[in-house]
């Protein structure tokens, strides 16, 4: 599976073309799709946070995921999530995608939107690891087992 070229743009305005923006060799992707999500997002930040400190490379990235709208509900959205965090670092990595969400999700196999997917891509948006849903200790040992393995593989 392959990440699809996207646009969208960082809490901090910046306007990226994803995935070959991503800042890591490998890049850990929470996408959403509902507000309420962001509890499922959250579940997950401590674990992300831990990994992106332990591994060279790594980047982790939340992804709302919000039907193509105009300009002004784009605007006032955006806004809102600014105003609802506050630390400059979670709104760089924090990158809203205004897309088809049909094709989106076709193009990545995401069969519905009733929780989060969890994706490990490189930057030319290969996918590597998929999960989804809240933080699950069976979620956490696949995705450290995978990272194990391109760590020892890279030796």
């Amino acid at each position: 599976m392959t990440f699809p070229t996207v646009r969208g743009s960082s809490l901090l305005r910046e306007k990226l073309t994803l995935p070959q923006d991503f800042q890591g060799e490998l890049n850990l992707l929470f996408i959403p799709f509902k507000q309420w999500q962001q509890m499922e997002v959250d579940s997950w930040m401590a674990l992300a946070t831990e990994l992106e400190g332990q591994i060279n490379g790594l980047f982790f990235y939340e992804l709302p995921t919000i039907q193509t709208r105009n300009s002004f509900y784009k605007m006032f959205i955006n806004e809102g999530m600014r105003a609802g965090i506050p630390n400059p670092k979670t709104r760089a990595r924090t990158i809203t995608l205004y897309l088809d969400k049909a094709e989106f999700q076709s193009a990545l196999d995401m069969p519905d939107e009733e929780h989060i997917y969890v994706l490990l891509v490189d930057r030319q948006g290969k996918e590597f690891f998929r999960t989804r849903g809240p933080y699950s200790p069976e979620g956490e040992a696949a995705l450290r087992q995978f990272l194990g393995q391109a760590i020892e593989s890279k030796r």
